[in-house]
Order: structure tokens, then sequence, then C-alpha cells
């Protein structure tokens, strides 16, 4: 016989034995606690700690046994009533305190300054702003994701998650006075994904979102409890006369009326929560009573706990947490798949299923038997002893229901075990955070629903680094979270006594250990951060050398004033984004000169570096590319940059004032005298043109144009003494003046002209040019014209280029060249021509 007591022994029924509740007993605290009566209290959800602060409207009585401590002192404990922390508050007098999800506390005073602790005493302060701290802070409602503040205004004030965001103005409820009670509906659990707020005016219900303000219209008030289910869709509302209403949230449905008097406690009600989402816990100093609807009676059923002295209940999603002055309980509904398998007189598949298993251990023939009679129904009482399992808190029951399952499946088929494994590993991980040196008595459901990560994340909050890590192996999760903690931690606790090489020891302790359970995948730059957050700029330098990342390795380095070297790394990262990115926010922070020095000084090193930067400055920042170049003694390159800076401009003056500045920059070269000449003559040439365009009042453009093309210019416009003043400056050669006018006048048609300028002199070059150009431009006629003025070999060839057939025959016939005649016979065009061609070459002798 098993002298374990059996899952139902602790059962109680309602609802004619079709539902029970049971109280599990989760820890003993005797002594642990101070007398709960005397003190505020806050509960954090999901198993998580309770947060005590003395109630300075009660006396109490020193000497008493038991931890004591000030009012001005927050202490926390966990549900095992070990202490997890205590620290002073002096920042004026606390409206309100509670838990976000994550298990930080949250503390909001008089004028509108909340901080969130975390379990190791470190916070974040933010304010509600200089409206709230000017009206005041009267009250506030804290729920996991944010909170609502009512001023001393009676308007309220919405703060979304935990980032310190401005907080929002909710819709007026028009109250004169503060109400008699209120509580918030969250988000995520509202219809309308808005935090709703439920007044208690007068005798009605106001609800209160961010868009307007909703009588209600009930008339059973005032209500000195309200309270919302966890899932926002029913309200337990308890009146001053001791009346408990239990009621739909949009008030059209009603579950129970009942007069808490007829419960039989004496002195006032001291909460109204859920239990779950299926009942109301209500209680008074030494009791307990669990209310449920029933479908006959309206007053629903009643069950009552006793307990010595005062109680504190924390509403949970499957259930309601009851910490009294020793003992901490969980009372919740039996889940449907206990119930099924450990009901007395259970026939279902299920149970049949945990006798077969309990008659196989036992050698008895009878479990062949119940096996074969639920053969159809095997695979879902699998499955239902598996989940019966999760919700058994004695691992004595979870190893039966579990070997019952396994037992099951090895007469199915097919069957697949991943459920099974599953339920397995999060029992032992449920069932080692639950041992009351950790304090987390999480259900299976909120297991579920939290997450193991969330979970790991609780553990590492109270320094349980090597549970943590084992839960993380255990369940083949990433252990960054954990190693990143833990590594903060120690970096947090030597800080005080860093001496010379201690950075070296905890350096190689972190990457050690960040190597060994890590893999070497684990960032180092969160931990470096740390390092130099508390003061260890060495330790950060030390550990971020390890950091494989440059993206998450430079922003650090920058924030650290690490600027050479977030330099360098960014430049061997080869990602000219993070270069870039380094180098505008350098340029941003320091001196002009201090910033060129630092890439100066970098060498080859930082030679892509100075490339990028100039590649940027060229199209985004030229005064700063003009400054790196001056600053450098960049001489030629500050010339060019002068110059390509004249090339894109179109006032003349600053044109001219960037020539003389590269003039300048090539002068104080030695090795660029010809350059230095060049802008010389660049200047006095845009001068020249200038007086050009004044002369012609502005008619014709000079301005900006090459030699040539001013030559080529005054020519086209008249102007020949011009173009021979041009020429006499800048010593044009004869050559190229010829050429320049032949093309002018050529482009022009002024062939009397250019017949002039041919016969003004001998032509420097020659007169074959002036044929072929002619021909070029389609002026044949023109150009046969010159052939005479040519060498006599050539003549017979350009008249055939100006196609002047017969002359190059007479040239032929002069010449006496027969051969030349009848290649010109052989190419002449047509018959026409080559009947003359025939003629002349007949008279040739």
């Amino acid at each position: 016989m098993d002298t374990v007591q059996h899952p139902s022994a602790t059962w109680e029924a309602v609802s004619s034995g079709v539902v029970f509740y049971r109280r599990q007993q989760l820890y003993t605290l005797p002594g642990k606690l101070p007398n709960i009566a005397d003190y505020l209290i806050a509960g954090c959800k999901n198993g998580g700690p309770i947060a005590l602060m003395r109630d300075t409207s009660k006396l109490v009585a020193l000497g008493r046994g038991g931890p004591a401590f000030t009012k001005s002192q927050i202490q926390v404990y966990s549900p095992a009533g070990e202490g997890l922390l205590l620290f002073s508050w002096d920042q004026g007098r606390i409206v309100r305190f509670g838990w976000t999800f994550d298990e930080r506390l949250v503390v909001l005073n008089e004028e509108g300054v909340y901080r969130l602790y975390d379990l190791q005493g470190d916070y974040q302060q933010f304010s509600l702003g200089n409206e709230a701290a000017e009206l005041g802070i009267i009250d506030a409602r804290i729920h996991e994701n944010g909170l609502v503040a009512l001023t001393g205004s009676l308007t309220l004030l919405e703060v979304k998650d935990w980032e310190g965001g401005r907080p929002l103005t909710l819709a007026n409820p028009g109250i004169s006075e503060p109400p008699h009670s209120w509580a918030v509906i969250p988000p995520d659990q509202s219809i309308s994904r808005h935090v709703e707020v439920l007044l208690s005016v007068d005798a009605t219900i106001l609800t209160v979102d961010n868009l307007e303000s909703a009588d209600q219209r009930v008339a059973r008030g005032p209500f000195l409890h309200v309270s919302p289910s966890p899932n926002g869709k029913f309200l337990a509302l308890l009146t001053f006369s001791g009346l408990l209403w239990v009621v739909s949230t949009d008030f059209q449905r009603e579950l129970v009326v009942l007069d808490t008097a007829t419960v039989g406690a004496e002195g006032p009600v001291n909460q109204v929560e859920w239990c779950g989402n299926d009942a109301v816990l209500v209680t008074w100093n030494d009791l307990a009573s669990l209310i449920l609807p029933s479908r006959d009676n309206l007053a629903g059923e009643t069950l009552r706990y006793q307990y010595f002295g005062a109680t504190f209940v924390v509403t949970e999603t499957d259930g309601a947490r009851v910490i009294g002055q020793d003992v901490c309980d969980f009372i919740q509904k039996v889940p449907v798949s206990s119930v099924s398998i450990f009901r007395p007189g259970s026939t279902s598949s299920s149970a049949i299923l945990f006798a077969a298993w309990e008659s196989f251990i036992q050698r008895s023939p009878k479990a062949d038997e119940n096996i074969r009679s639920i053969r159809s129904d095997l695979a879902a009482a699998v499955n239902e002893c598996i989940d019966a399992a999760g919700h058994e808190w004695d691992p004595y029951w979870q190893r039966k229901l579990l070997s019952a399952a396994k037992f099951g499946w090895g007469f199915l088929d097919l069957y697949n075990p991943t459920d099974f494994i599953a339920m397995g590993q999060a029992l032992k991980v449920l069932n080692a955070v639950r041992f009351y040196e950790i304090g987390i008595p999480l259900t299976y459901s909120e297991y579920q629903y939290v997450s193991p990560t969330h979970l790991i994340n609780r553990l590492t909050s109270r320094n349980l680094h090597l549970l943590a890590i084992r839960v993380s192996s255990f369940l083949s999760l990433k252990p960054d979270v954990v190693l990143k903690h833990w590594a903060s931690v120690k970096i947090a606790r030597s800080k005080s006594s860093a001496v010379d090489g201690e950075d070296d020891e905890v350096c190689r302790l972190i990457v050690d250990k960040f190597e060994k359970l890590g893999g070497g995948e684990v960032s180092y730059a969160d931990i470096s951060r740390r390092a130099w957050e508390v003061g260890r700029t060495g330790l950060a330098t030390k550990l971020l050398d390890h950091e494989t990342r440059a993206s998450d390795q430079v922003p650090l380095l920058l924030t650290m004033k690490e600027d050479k070297l977030a330099l360098v790394k960014a430049v061997d990262s080869g990602d000219t984004d993070l270069v870039y990115h380094v180098l505008l926010h350098l340029h941003k922070r320091l001196p002009l000169g201090s910033f060129f020095k630092l890439i100066e000084d970098g060498g080859d090193q930082l030679a892509p570096a100075i490339k990028l930067l100039q590649v940027y400055a060229r199209e985004q920042n030229r005064e700063m590319l003009k400054d790196f170049y001056y600053s450098d003694d960049r001489r030629v390159e500050s010339a060019i940059l002068a110059l390509d800076e004249a090339a894109q401009m179109t006032d003349p003056h600053a044109m001219m004032t960037a020539v003389n500045a590269a003039e300048k920059f090539f002068s104080e070269d030695k090795d660029r005298p010809f350059e230095a000449k060049m802008m010389n003559e660049s200047v006095r040439l845009l001068a020249l043109q200038q007086q050009y365009e004044k002369d012609s009042d502005g008619k014709v453009k000079f301005f900006g144009q090459s030699v040539s093309e001013t030559i080529r210019t005054c020519i086209s416009n008249g102007m020949s003494k011009k173009a021979d003043r041009v020429k006499s400056e800048f010593k044009v050669p004869d050559k190229r003046f010829w050429y320049l006018k032949l093309h002018a006048l050529t482009a022009m048609r002024d062939f009397d002209a250019l017949d002039a300028f041919a016969r003004s002199r001998r032509s420097p070059i020659g007169y074959e040019a002036f044929v072929k150009h002619l021909v070029e431009a389609g002026h044949l006629r023109e150009a046969a014209s010159y052939v005479m003025r040519c060498d006599g070999p050539k003549r017979v060839g350009l008249y055939v280029l100006c196609e002047d057939w017969r002359a190059a025959g007479r040239e032929c016939k002069e010449r006496g060249d027969k051969k030349g005649m009848e290649q010109l016979r052989k190419s002449c065009p047509n018959s026409l021509i080559a009947r003359e061609l025939d003629q002349l070459m007949a008279s040739m002798k």
C-alpha cells in the first residue's frame, strides 16, 4: 500500500460532485514573515515574490517576534518566506507599489516619481511629468505592463510599458471627489485593447478609457472592493453593506449575489480576489471563503478555508496563492484531467489506464483486461495521463502518471512521444524551481504562459546562475542571457576591490566561462558596457578584444571614447558603413584639429579610412576636405580641389579667386613650378576674357574659354586685333594660330577673308591643310582654288580629293605622267570624264 496521500484527499466538491477545488500547501513559513496584518503588501503573479511596507495607519507593537523594519523600508520575500531584498525609501510618501511582468517592483510616490527595482536593489527612476508633480498623485493602480495614476485634480494618467515614456491622459471621469474604490482592466484583457478604469462613484460604476467616460447605471453601490477577473470578463464587487455581486464586465449577466454576513466571518473583509476565472476568494482575519456561481442558486456555493491570523491573496491565472502567517497555500479548481483519473469511482479511459498500470506493477492479470477495455480510447487516455502529471505538485504522483502514460503507449501502433518528453522536461524544471530555497511555485499552466526563457530570466535576476545554466542546458536553450548576467554581477562585485592585475583575472574568468559554456557565441559587448559603466575602462577594453562582431564592438568603443581603437577596429572589419559611422561620429564630437590628427597619426593602418573620408567629403562636405588637405600639408590635392570647384563656378570673380588659390598652392610646392605658371596664365586669361566681354557690352561670351577658343571667338566676331593680342600675350605658335583662323573663317564661310589671309604671307602650315579642311567642310570648289599653291607631286591627289578630275588630268598631262593618267582613267566616276581623260592621254607624247 502506498503511504503517500492520495491526490483526491484534499479535494472539496461543489456542483453536486462535478467540480472540485483543492488547497495545496506550498510552503510552511513559521516565523519568517512579520505580522502581515500590519503591512501593506503587493504580490507578483506567476509564483513571484511579495513586497511588504509598514502600514503607517496601524500601530505596531515593539518587541514582537519575527522580522521587523522601519516604515521607510520595503522588504521583498519569496513565497517560501526567504528574504530577497530590503531597501530604504527617501523620496516622499509612497502612494502605491506593485510588480511588473518581469518581476521588477514599481514604487510610486505622491510627486509622480516612480522607480523600478530589480531583485538586486538596482533601480531606474522615471517621472509622470511636471503637471503630475504640481497636482500630486493621490492613488494609483499598477498592472504588469503599466500603471494608471489618479491626480489631485481627479484626472487619470496612464503609463504604457516601463520605458519611461510620457504618460497619457485618459478621458475626464467628471468626478468631484475620489472614488470609493477602483480597479484597472489591463489592455491585454479588455475588449477594446486599451486600458479600462472602473471607478465606484456614488451607487454606480464609471468606465473610463482613453476616449470616453461611461456611466454603467448600476444602483447596488457604493462598492468597497472592485476586482476584475484575470481574463477581464467578470467583476467581483463588494458593497459597504457586505453584499458580494459577481457580474460580467458589461453588467448584463449576474453570476452571484451573496450577503457575506451569511458566511459566518467576523470583522471587515480584507480582500476580494479571484481564484482563476471561475471563483471569487473573500478573506477575513482567520478565514478565506471561496464563492462560486451555481446554476440553481444566485447566492452561489461556498467553501471555507481556516487560517491563523490575516492572509494575503495573489490572484493567478489558474488559481489563487494564499499567504498566511505560517503557511503559503495554492487554491485552485482541480483540472479536468486530474478529476477524470482520481475521482473516486471514475470509469474514464484515463482512470482505467492508471488502474491498469497499478495492476501491472502488482503483476495482476487485470492489467491486460483493463487495456483491452479501452483499446479504442487508449491514445486519449495516454494524453490525459500526461496532462494530469503536469498539474500534480507531488513528484510521486507525477512519476506514477507518466509511467501509466508510457505503459499505455506501448500498446499503440503509432504514437508521437513529443508531448511526453516535453512534460517530463517541464516537470523536472518546475520541481527544481518550486524547491523552498528557490521559492518560485509556478504551475504548469503558468509555465506554458510565461515560457521557459522568462523563467530563466527570473532565476538570473535572483543570481541563481548555476540553476539557470542547468535549466538552459536541459531545455537546449542558449545560455547567453545567463552568462551575461553572471558576468555583469561578477564585474559589479569586484569593482570596489579593483587593483592592478585584477582586470586580467576577471577578464580571464569571464572569457573562460563564455568559451566553455557559451561555445564562443556569446557577445562580449554588453559585458564590456557594464564594466565601463562601473568605471572599469581597462577591463571593458580587454573584454572587447574578444568580441568578434565589429558592429557590436565599435559603437561601445566610441562610447568609451577609445576613438583610435574604434577606428582601427572599423577599418579591420572591412565594413565601409561602419568606418563612415566612426568617422562622422568623431568629426561631430572632436575639434577639427584633433580629428585630423587622429587620422593622420594612424599611418598605413588608417589609410583606408583616409580614402573613405576623402570620398565622402568630396561629395558631401568640401570645406572639411579643404581643411583636411591643409592640415595634412597636401598642396597639390588642395590645388586640384580648388580647380575642381572653379570648373563648377559661374561667377567670374569667384572663379578667378579659386584659380588664384590653386596657383598659390602649386607655388608652395617646389616640384610644381610648371603648374603654378599655368595657373598664373589662367588668371591672366580670365582677366583678359573679362575685359573683352566688357568691351563687347556682354554680347560676346569669352569667360571660361581656353586660349584657342578665345582666339576662335575673336575671329568669329571680327575682332582680329584682339585675336592677335591673345596670340601675342600667350605665345600661341604660328601654326596653331593659322589652324584656328582657318577653321574660324571656314565656319563663317568668309572665303574672301580666308583667301586674303592665305595671301598675307607664306603659310606656316602649308596649303594642303587649307584644301583638306575645306573638303571636310564640303566646300570643294573653294578647296580646289588652293591646290595650285601646293607641292606639284601632291596636286593630282588633291584635285581628285576636290573631285576635279579634269584638272587632275591636265596636271598629269603637264607632268607627263602617263601612269598617273591611267590610274585616273580607271578610277574616274563616269564615261564622260573617261572620254575626256582618253583625249588628254592621246594628246600626250
